[in-house]
């Protein structure tokens, strides 16, 4: 048995973790999006809506304004 004694995760303070992350954010690397290719509104067929879609997305903006 070790005398050595790990640090349980509920000993961490808050502002352990927060200079933990700050150290490590530089090594945290992001992709650089692209745009999506735009396309011509008349290259776009084929797209259905049923009826009952069309009308419940036609009544959410009574909820947004």
């Amino acid at each position: 048995m070790s005398n050595h004694s790990a640090t349980r995760e509920s000993e961490i303070s808050l502002a352990e973790l927060r200079g933990d992350c700050a150290r490590m954010a530089p090594h945290w690397v992001v992709p650089a999006k692209s745009a999506p290719a735009r396309v011509a509104p008349s290259l776009i067929h084929g797209v259905t809506v049923p009826a009952a879609s069309a009308r419940l997305i036609d009544a959410m903006s009574e909820y947004g304004d």
